[in-house]
């Protein structure tokens, strides 16, 4: 399966999706400083929720996250992973985290909170 690679400038806080990552010893450089790894979480013991869930509906599958959507806590993004494709889809506060599309048995499924960081769920069927 392929695995999302996400990497965070420690100082400015932009966020990057790595495509192919570095293999080099030069890293990938923001503000002067290699950009650290971003690793995914997957258990949540948090009073909100940001792990993703799922319900798979023929050929379909709904992915959601039971978080809230304020100005300054929200879930960013959700993404669905194959070996072949990604579908991400974005949100704004006040939106309802949720991705429909099609299901592909053994995806990974991942949700990015702007507080609490990257989520992950593999999908068991």
């Amino acid at each position: 399966m392929k695995e999302l690679i996400i990497r965070k400038c420690n100082h400015c806080k932009a966020i990057v999706r790595v495509l192919e990552d570095c293999n080099c010893k030069c890293g990938i450089i923001c503000c002067d400083e290699e950009m650290k790894i971003v690793k995914a979480n997957s258990t949540d013991g948090a009073v909100e929720k940001h792990v993703p869930t799922y319900e798979i509906n023929g050929d379909e599958i709904i992915i959601t996250v039971n978080h809230v959507m304020e100005e300054d806590h929200f879930i960013e993004w959700i993404s669905a992973i194959t070996d072949k494709e990604e579908i991400t889809k974005y949100f704004k506060p006040g939106e309802l985290p949720k991705l429909k599309c099609k299901y592909t048995p053994n995806m990974t499924l991942y949700a990015y909170c702007n507080k609490h960081g990257l989520w992950k769920k593999e999908v068991e069927k």
